[in-house]
């Protein structure tokens, strides 16, 4: 059975399986389909504070599903702007759509030379292909 999950070209992916949206110097940070996938029934997330600072390859939060708790790490460095707190009060909404609605939060960047060590497309495609 091959699953076909959405990978917008335009996103950068983690080899933890995040994706960063990028848009000048803010980046939207969600999980990927794959992730939800591997993860299952996501019940609980655990996500920074507005204000805070996360750097490239850290944790910044948790989610937690029926399965397992997975750390959430940072593709890139920067200051937290926006939390999706709609997430805090209905988790579920990560396993509806993690690619869009479930996106975790927004970070201002710090400098976009970091976005070198983040994979494109056919890598990730390649990455979780390969875990199959």
């Amino acid at each position: 059975m091959s699953t076909t999950y959405a990978l917008p070209e335009d996103f950068y992916y983690t080899k933890d399986h995040e994706w960063a949206q990028v848009d000048e110097n803010i980046v939207t940070i969600g999980v990927t389909e794959f992730a939800q996938e591997q993860l299952g029934e996501v019940v609980y997330v655990e996500l920074p504070e507005e204000g805070q600072k996360v750097n490239q390859g850290e944790s910044f939060g948790v989610v937690e599903s029926v399965k397992a708790a997975s750390d959430l790490y940072a593709p890139v460095s920067g200051t937290v702007i926006e939390v999706n707190t709609a997430l805090l009060e209905d988790p579920g909404s990560l396993n509806d759509d993690p690619m869009n609605n479930g996106w975790l939060i927004r970070i201002e960047m710090d400098t976009e030379k970091e976005l070198a060590n983040l994979m494109r497309v056919p890598d990730y495609r390649k990455l979780i292909t390969e875990k199959k």
